[in-house]
């Protein structure tokens, strides 16, 4: 069934790709971006470009996951265009690297603020559509970091990926008697396809970061950056992201997953997660609230 879709982050790397494969297989697209008509303009005509070339229903629509008022009026404007909204696609994310301590609690803050409290902006002004239709998705992109094996020098990335993907989990329990479900999307590392390492953020504090190099950690961040590049398979296909969003929201009502892993390097999320997820269910069953793990159908 043909699915009203907003996705947030969509200007590069699995936001793009997932917006097109979307689109592709036969979904009304909203690939969302800040500064459409600025910083991003580029990205707008490649969006009508794929659009025209693919007979596709993708759309760019400005929408500033920073901001309350953006995503309001984003929300807004896709109802009154479709007259519904089916699946929100939390994708936007940005990764810094270097060592933790040189990055100030500001710093953190933003982080946090573009991985985390984004997903806020968006629900608060999309839930209310889904929970009037009585039918939605949540699609959460999460990572592998949360429950895998971690290397250093990316600790607000993990933290901050670890916020969001415990938010996806208690929100998955107040939305099923609404009718909503939830699947978190797990990816592994993919250091190809993605412009997460290119444009990754530094620590404000060069001293502090001065200070890292000079002892024991000296080349540290080149070292461990040609470690993560070492473990990922030469094929890893960022592509597979996309595609198992696709596979999601095109699965039927009531069967989609709860948590799907696309991990090339194998870190072990995947065992781990089974054994989280399988604790938290536990839980709701002892307390008798395991009404609470399957959506309802209105």
């Amino acid at each position: 069934m043909k699915q009203v879709i907003v996705v947030t982050g969509a200007s590069s790397g699995f936001g793009a790709l997932a917006a097109r494969a979307l689109a592709d297989a036969g979904h009304t697209v909203y690939a969302s971006m800040r500064e459409t008509t600025s910083r991003n303009v580029a990205q707008v005509k490649a969006v009508e470009d794929f659009a025209a070339a693919h007979k596709a229903d993708l759309r760019a629509i400005e929408l500033d996951v920073a901001s309350q008022e953006s995503v309001d009026s984003a929300v807004r404007k896709i109802v009154e265009d479709d007259g519904r909204l089916d699946v929100i696609v939390h994708n936007a994310g940005h990764m810094v690297f270097g060592p933790a301590e040189a990055f100030t609690p500001e710093q953190f803050a933003e982080l946090y603020d573009v991985n985390v409290l984004s997903t806020q902006r968006v629900n608060r002004a999309a839930l209310p559509q889904l929970r009037k239709q009585g039918r939605g998705l949540l699609v959460w992109v999460s990572s592998s970091s949360v429950a895998g094996g971690t290397p250093p020098y990316l600790s607000p990335y993990f933290a901050s990926k670890a916020g969001m993907d415990a938010l996806a989990v208690q929100y998955a329990r107040e939305l099923a008697l609404w009718g909503i479900e939830t699947s978190i999307i797990v990816p592994g590392a993919f250091t190809k396809g993605t412009n997460h390492f290119a444009h990754a953020g530094s620590p404000a504090d060069k001293a502090r970061v001065a200070e890292y190099e000079a002892g024991p950690y000296k080349g540290y961040g080149k070292k461990i950056q040609e470690a993560f590049a070492a473990i990922v398979p030469d094929d890893a296909d960022v592509g597979a992201v996309a595609l198992a969003i696709v596979k999601v929201v095109d699965a039927p009502w009531g069967m989609r997953p709860f948590r799907v892993h696309i991990d090339p390097t194998q870190d072990g999320a995947e065992v781990a997660f089974a054994v989280i997820d399988r604790l938290r269910t536990e839980m709701l069953h002892r307390v008798r609230l395991d009404e609470l793990l399957t959506p309802v159908k209105s």
